[in-house]
């Protein structure tokens, strides 16, 4: 049991990693054009960053489907990956963009925190001059209770 849960928690914090490299990397570099879509002031349902998202679920799947025969580390890796993908979409869409109306405000220091970073990452539309690419793991600063 514990082998499993470290394979899923493998999965989760590599997707993190790996996620940060590709933000600050390559979304923001050869691949903006289609990043830029999620900077953009107007936005429908969908934008074309939501491409990057065939991504990540597509090697989740993969990882699952290879691993579900003998439920071996591909399995649980891709499930970590799932995980990831379902709190994405929780807190990023959902929490932070709004996109479907389910939650005010966080009230929550880390879910604040994390909503504080992802803001400062908007304040600029362009490729340059960001900050702040990951989701779960977030500069210090943001933690900071502001002055009222």
């Amino acid at each position: 049991m514990i082998v499993i849960l470290l394979w899923i928690v493998v999965g989760f914090v590599s997707t993190e990693i790996f996620s940060w490299w590709l933000h600050k990397y390559i979304m923001h570099g050869v691949l903006w054009n289609i990043h830029k879509t999620h900077h953009s002031k107007t936005k429908g349902v969908f934008e074309l960053n939501d491409a990057f998202t065939v991504l990540f679920g597509g090697t989740a799947i993969a990882l699952i489907i290879l691993g579900s025969e003998a439920l071996d580390y591909r399995f649980w890796l891709g499930t970590g990956i799932s995980l990831y993908g379902c709190l994405y979409f929780v807190l990023h869409d959902v929490l932070i963009h709004k996109r479907l109306k389910w939650f005010g405000r966080p009230k929550l220091k880390y879910l604040s925190a994390i909503t504080k970073a992802h803001r400062a990452h908007h304040k600029t539309n362009t490729k340059e001059d960001a900050e702040s690419f990951g989701l779960f793991l977030i500069p210090k600063r943001f933690f900071i209770e502001e002055k009222k």
